[in-house]
Order: structure tokens, then sequence, then C-alpha cells
């Protein structure tokens, strides 16, 4: 009798034991993972990594800006980011420079070459979201969007790393003191 093959384990719905308390929160990190692969394979045919995307869109938007400030808006890494804009560099996306106001710094923005990269994010970003979000009618896309919404404040709030808003590290930090 042939052994029975056990479930892929990235497939399957059961929960581990030690995330019963956590049920949601599994289930998060789940779709998290699954939804950076399934951007991972689209990205690819750009010829990006995951991430790079956001260093790029952050620099077509906002335009030159200091490599500090880029890794504070990628929320990233600082060897992470320097390793990105070296592939970015390299693939002639970016361009690296002096900041004339401070030589110390170093100014990044997007290359006129990027432009054709635009394109192929948006359009990977656009098939990102139909796939993500196939079987899901308007108003269940508006309510998830919502409720993600609500997730992401709680989360902001809990680790005081809330872009764009006031730092509340001190307020969280005894809040949290409080609570033990």
């Amino acid at each position: 009798m042939k052994p029975e093959t056990a479930a892929d384990p990235v497939c399957t719905e059961a929960l581990p034991s030690s995330a019963l308390g956590g049920p949601v929160s599994h289930a998060v990190s789940r779709v998290a993972r699954l939804h950076r692969m399934a951007a991972g394979k689209l990205l690819r045919g750009a010829g990006l990594y995951p991430g790079q995307e956001f260093v790029m869109m952050h620099l077509w938007d906002a335009g030159p800006v200091r490599q500090s400030e880029l890794i504070k808006a990628v929320e990233l890494d600082p060897s992470t980011v320097t390793k990105m804009l070296q592939r970015l560099e390299q693939a002639g996306h970016v361009r690296r420079c002096p900041d004339p106001g401070d030589r110390r710094a170093v100014l990044v923005e997007a290359t006129e070459e990027s432009c054709a990269l635009h394109s192929a994010v948006q359009a990977a970003w656009a098939n990102l979201e139909e796939h993500t979000l196939a079987g899901l009618d308007p108003d269940e896309r508006r309510e998830l969007t919502r409720l993600l919404g609500k997730v992401e404040q709680n989360l902001c709030v809990q680790t005081a790393d809330c872009p764009g808003q006031p730092d509340r590290t001190s307020s969280t930090r005894s809040t949290s003191a409080a609570e033990l």
C-alpha cells in the first residue's frame, strides 16, 4: 500500500497549534507572503526584484531625494536599500550624485530610461490586484480595503511606526508597559 503524501505545507489550511491564539494574524502573514511571491513573479518580467518597485515608485512620485530620506520612506534596512540602488543604477533606472546642498549627502533620482519601467510596474500591480481580488465583488473589495486600513492603523500605533504621523513612541511604550 502506497503511503499518503502530506499536504503541501505552503497551501494547507491547517492552523499550527502555536498559532491557535492568533488565527487572523496567521492568515495575514500567509497572505502577505503569498502576495509578495506573486508580486515577485510579475515584477521579474520587468527585471525587478521584490521591493525595488517601492524604491522606484517613491522616486517617480517624489523626484530626486537624499538616499537617507529614501531609506526612511521605503522603511527598509539601509544596507538593503543600498544594494537595491546599486542594482537599479547598474540597470540604468536610477542615478546617484552628491547633493549640491551638502556634498556628504547623496541624491537619488529616477532616470529617463526608467519611464518604460514605470509602465511595467503599473501593469504588474494592476495584474497583481486582479489576481489578488479575483472573485470579490466591488463592495467586498471596498470592505476589504477598509478593514485592512483599520488593521494597518492598529499595527502602526502598536509599533509606533506610523509614516506621516507624529511619533507616538512614548505614549505607546507607556501604554504597553501598563498593560503588562
